[in-house]
């Protein structure tokens, strides 16, 4: 077998033993499955998915060498522990699952954690937009049923939705603020408490104390005029606004800065990283 058809079978290779992993993981005590994870992660970075990330995250060529390093090791844990499903005939591939591992991984740049969204289940993926039916109450007992198209969405169980090609979309162009992928993370991690607030947990009174106060004055803000950086689509409640935010953070960083530094302060704080440093 020559060189290059070794090389070609290390992604294989690797995605079975972090399969195989997972499932070891599952049975395993918590002290041997952090002894577990930690050996497969120092498992050298395939070459193919650092091919993958060029030409699907080009995001990822801003960060420094120490953050594009723990991005991989984000990367491995986020494919070794959380299963991916394809829907409406969405295949599921080194592709997909790298590129998707990527955006969870950028919000937890600032994390050592081994798993930094300990209540998601699986991610669901789909070719394209998909559709979700939704009760709408309308006030004396009366629910409107209504069909909405979606491009992604967070459940409280458990589970992250997105379309592929949206995703794609999303990551193609790094520095046009809109990126469903860290959208829909981003709610996740505001579902620590198990709902989506626009208040992910900080863990001293202070902290969320001065959260609420500044995204507050920012979410006001935003409802009351236009930003040139923020999705109009925050204005529709703290949820989005946080979730808006968090992909103008991380892709027009310069521009969060200087329209609203407070809030980029905050996120900053939050997340651990600072793009304006990358």
């Amino acid at each position: 077998m020559t060189a290059a058809a070794v090389s070609s079978l290390l992604p294989t290779f690797l995605l079975i033993t972090l399969a195989l992993a997972s499932l070891a993981a599952v049975l395993a005590p918590p002290w041997l499955r952090r002894r577990r994870l930690a050996r497969l992660v120092a498992q050298p970075f395939p070459a193919a998915w650092r091919r993958i990330l060029r030409r699907r995250v080009p995001l990822v060529a801003r960060l420094p060498v120490a953050l594009q390093w723990r991005l991989k090791r984000h990367i491995q844990t986020f494919i070794a522990t959380k299963p991916f499903i394809g829907c409406q005939g969405q295949a599921i591939d080194d592709e997909v699952r790298v590129t998707i591992a990527a955006h969870a991984g950028l919000l937890l740049l600032g994390s050592d954690a081994s798993d930094g969204y300990p209540q998601l289940r699986q991610v669901l993926v789909y070719p394209g937009a998909f559709v979700v039916d939704r009760e709408r109450p309308l006030g004396a007992g009366v629910v409107q049923e209504q069909r909405r198209s979606l491009a992604g969405e967070s459940w409280t169980n458990g589970q992250v939705l997105l379309s592929w090609a949206e995703v794609v979309a999303g990551a193609a162009d790094p520095a046009d603020g809109r990126n469903v992928a860290l959208h829909e993370f981003a709610h996740q991690i505001d579902q620590d408490k198990g709902r989506a607030d626009g208040r992910p947990w900080r863990t001293s009174p202070a902290a969320r104390r001065r959260w609420a106060t500044v995204m507050d004055a920012a979410f006001e803000r935003l409802q009351r005029e236009p930003s040139k950086v923020i999705d109009a689509y925050g204005a529709s409640d703290p949820a989005e606004f946080f979730a808006v935010a968090t992909e103008a953070f991380f892709e027009r960083p310069q521009a969060l800065a200087d329209e609203a530094p407070a809030a980029y302060a905050e996120l900053a704080t939050l997340y651990g990283t600072d793009p304006l440093r990358w």
